[in-house]
């Protein structure tokens, strides 16, 4: 039997050759996708950057912690304490101690473009000697008005655009816009941009203590520590060693960067690994069922059942084993180049790069191999079961190719992907909207819809090609009974243009409306004309800009603070929300809140705002939380909000935040005011102080794209290794079946058909599988789209389907003229020879 089946290699080379180029182009994807999600798994290790030279550093903790029955349960404090005064105090006695302030600035050359500057921290000159920072230039500031400020290295002369010592530049501080002199330079970080005060004018822009270097011995802090703080509640920490990197800026943003590049390239492995799965399983099957009228030569020539399985089963390890471990080797080789583009587009951060670990090459092969296996499975059984008597006639069409199996396995599937469709629907409306929900759905009725091709694809070819087969002349009839007549052949060819749609619509409408409805709720919840928006995520709007706007006449002001609220549920899980402090009348005046119970206008110190996902949602009830500052409280709930798209958050007051700035001011023109004057003495107060004032619409095109920059590149990679690996796929498939068909066009020359009306019957047919599959993704992409709406309206979203017409045209477009280069080549290379030698020629 081994021979018989090298001979059967030989004799069908092209359809193994396209086996194998599907599996190792497969197992290369999942391989490369792996080794890059590998590599997230850990973040490098960094010791203390910015207080690397620190002996001791003391600091309010930002850490949450609280305890439970299974453990302690931690968050991150939005707004952590300023060291205690009387703790300084304590700690100046043990010896030298130098205080560390650090307050939101921006800054820009003087004369030089309008806008808020480069986003920077400020901090006093004193505490640079226990940070990496040290002067190239200049000298310290000594007075208020000088400032030392950070410059890489390609910006250290005018050439490079950058400032220089003797330079004077506006710095917007929290008290305001000022012009200050460059009185020196220190090298640039990549952990933060440095600006650096004198410590008096440090002290007056922001008088907390954020952090103390002491000159001491650590034990003895430690101890003067907890007597300063005994009975006080204030948490602590004292760091040493490498703990005094939990004092940097961001102290966790690898691990925080890796958790989204986690989550990309699970999203993109998942997904490469399933098209990976349907394409090489549908290429196998093909493959198999491309020979069933050899099957049923060798059935009538004695062969046993068994025998034709051994058959199949060794041809497919001898290409599988090959194949996976060239699909290893492509995945090796093509996971840098995936790691260097992702760094380059800002998707993962600098230091991203491929480990040395082999596990994935191990999986990638396995699941290779084992794919091979499962699709010829079920096909070689087939096979094997057909009686000698009726093999010839068997084979030559594609009659009873629905078995019960597959009826039942296909229904299940549609079932279980309308079925989870319709449970979150009535159950969590919200969960339609995350990003594992609208990706995974679509998988199954991918492949329900595949299993049910040999039953969809005559009518569809039916309804396909039922204005060209009326046409004159035989091209459509012929291409629709073609089609019709090789349904196996059509289903396998369409399987790849069905995945291609299916999740370029899914996934590029499911984004675009998500990212509509997002915009339209906050255009809805936010009748302020003008928003005003500190840049960055700690930033802080100066203080004389909302003096200012609070005293222009005519003019609504609500001046809101970012911060975060945890709170306990089921004793268990410690659950951090966003949240905003506001005065409840102002925010009335600015914004039109989604309220599903209560008055967000009873918001008063002992009460809080929530919404649908918090556990405890009943008016009047309260609450135990801990505010961004770590302290414990109980709140009254005053208002629940509807959860929306998710980004309705909490509510409380300024003074249940009190270490958050002012990071955001709505204005409103009140009823019956001069709307010029307000405009006017808005942007006035905003070039005063260097604070970028926004229209409504401008601030929602800034704040709500319709897709980020993350998103799309994301996108971009999730579809494009996916629908490159389809592309290939679906010209391998094409030319493996239009190989088999030498015969069947030998006949139509024969019969008086010339080469260009044949090539046009061969692109016809290709035109019309690509149609198929195209109307099959479309199916599950509408399916899938009007889950979405039917979540958004139930979550009370009024905001339209956004269809991806252009994006969707251009993958159907690009599959047609890939289907018809590869039908058309193949058929090219083969009406090159006579067509009385093809029309002998025997299997």
């Amino acid at each position: 039997m081994l021979r018989l089946t090298l001979q059967g290699m030989r004799a069908r080379w092209v359809t193994f050759t396209g086996s194998f180029v599907a599996l190792a182009l497969g197992v290369g994807l999942i391989a490369a996708t792996g080794l890059a999600l590998a590599a997230t798994f850990q973040a490098p290790h960094r010791g203390p950057e910015r207080f690397a030279a620190a002996p001791v550093v003391v600091r309010a903790t930002d850490t949450l912690r609280v305890s439970t029955p299974i453990g302690e349960r931690t968050q991150r404090l939005a707004d952590p304490r300023a060291v205690p005064a009387e703790v300084a105090a304590e700690l100046a006695q043990l010896g030298r101690t130098v205080e560390d302030r650090t307050f939101p600035v921006s800054y820009a050359s003087v004369g030089g473009e309008d806008g808020e500057g480069a986003a920077a921290a400020g901090h006093p000159w004193s505490v640079a000697a226990a940070t990496p920072y040290r002067l190239t230039d200049g000298r310290a500031p000594r007075t208020p008005g000088e400032v030392v400020v950070a410059v890489a290295a390609r910006e250290r002369d005018r050439s490079g655009g950058g400032v220089a010592v003797g330079d004077r530049v506006r710095v917007v501080t929290p008290a305001g816009a000022d012009s200050r002199t460059v009185v020196g330079t220190v090298a640039a970080t990549d952990f933060e941009t440095a600006v650096f005060f004198a410590d008096a004018e440090a002290a007056q822009l922001s008088p907390r203590i954020d952090a103390l270097v002491v000159h001491a011995d650590a034990a003895a802090v430690r101890k003067a520590v907890r007597n300063a703080v005994r009975g006080t509640g204030s948490g602590i920490d004292v760091l040493t060693g490498d703990e005094r990197r939990r004092a940097d800026p961001d102290p966790d943003r690898d691990s925080e960067a890796l958790v989204s590049v986690n989550a990309l390239l699970g999203t993109a492995a998942g997904i490469t690994c399933f098209v990976s799965v349907f394409v090489v399983a549908s290429t196998f099957a093909f493959a198999v069922a491309q020979r069933r009228r050899e099957f049923g030569l060798l059935r009538t020539a004695g062969a046993t059942a068994r025998q034709i399985r051994r058959t199949v089963f060794a041809e497919a390890v001898l290409v599988a084993v090959p194949a996976s471990a060239a699909g290893c080797l492509l995945g090796a080789v093509g996971a840098p180049p995936l790691a260097a583009w992702m760094v380059d587009s800002g998707v993962a951060p600098s230091w991203f790069a491929i480990g040395d670990q082999t596990w994935p090459l191990h999986t990638a092969f396995w699941t290779g191999l084992c794919v091979a296996m499962a699709g010829v499975l079920t096909s070689s059984w087939r096979a094997g079961r057909i009686k000698p008597t009726e093999a010839l006639r068997e084979a030559a069409l594609d009659n009873g190719t629905m078995p019960p199996s597959r009826w039942l396995l296909g229904a299940l599937l549609l079932l279980a992907g309308l079925g989870l469709l319709v449970w979150s629907l009535a159950t969590d409306p919200g969960e339609a909207l995350k990003r594992k929900t609208y990706i995974t759905r679509p998988m199954l009725l991918i492949v329900g819809f595949a299993l049910y091709a040999p039953v969809l694809v005559p009518p569809l070819v039916r309804l396909v090609t039922w204005l060209p087969a009326r046409l004159p002349g035989a091209t459509g009839l012929l291409a629709r009974e073609n089609a019709a007549t090789g349904v196996r052949r059509t289903a396998a060819v369409a399987a790849p243009v069905l995945i291609t749609v299916a999740l370029a619509a899914s996934l590029l409408g499911t984004t675009a409306t998500i990212n509509e409805a997002k915009a339209t709720e906050a255009a809805t919840q936010t009748t302020a004309d003008y928003v005003v928006a500190a840049p960055g995520e700690k930033g802080a709007l100066p203080a004389p800009f909302v003096t200012r706007a609070r005293s222009i006449p005519g003019a609504a002001v609500s001046a809101s603070r970012s911060t975060a609220v945890s709170v306990l549920e089921e004793g268990v899980a410690l659950v951090r929300s966003e949240a905003r402090a506001v005065d409840p009348a102002a925010l009335a005046a600015v914004s039109r809140l989604p309220v599903a119970s209560g008055r967000v206008a009873d918001l008063d110190d002992g009460g809080i705002v929530v919404n649908e996902e918090w556990l405890t949602r009943t008016v009047g009830q309260r609450v135990r939380v801990w505010l961004g500052d770590g302290r414990e409280v109980t709140l009254r709930i005053v208002a629940v909000l509807r959860t929306g798209t998710g980004g309705n958050g909490v509510y409380v007051t300024p003074r249940n935040a009190p270490g958050a700035p002012v990071d955001r001011v709505d204005v409103a023109v009140r009823d019956g005011a001069d709307a010029t004057a307000v405009d006017a003495a808005l942007r006035e107060a905003g070039a005063a102080t260097r604070t970028t004032v926004l229209t409504k619409d401008e601030w929602l095109a800034r704040s709500h794209p319709r897709s980020s920059e993350s998103t799309r590149l994301g996108l971009l990679l999730i579809l494009g290794i996916a629908l490159l690996y389809t592309g290939i796929a679906l010209a391998n498939t094409l030319v493996m079946a239009t190989s088999d068909r030498v015969g069947d066009l030998a006949v139509l020359r024969l019969t008086g058909a010339t080469k260009p009306q044949v090539l046009r019957l061969v692109a016809a047919e290709a035109l019309v599988v690509v149609a198929v599959g195209s109307l099959l993704g479309a199916a599950v992409a509408g399916l899938n789209l009007l889950g979405l709406r039917g979540a958004l309206a139930l979550l009370s979203v009024r905001s339209p389907l956004v269809v991806p017409w252009s994006g969707l045209g251009a993958m159907v477009a690009a599959s047609a003229v890939l289907a018809v280069v590869a039908a058309v080549v193949p058929a090219l290379t083969a009406l090159r020879t006579r067509p009385v030698e093809h029309a002998g020629t025997r299997e």
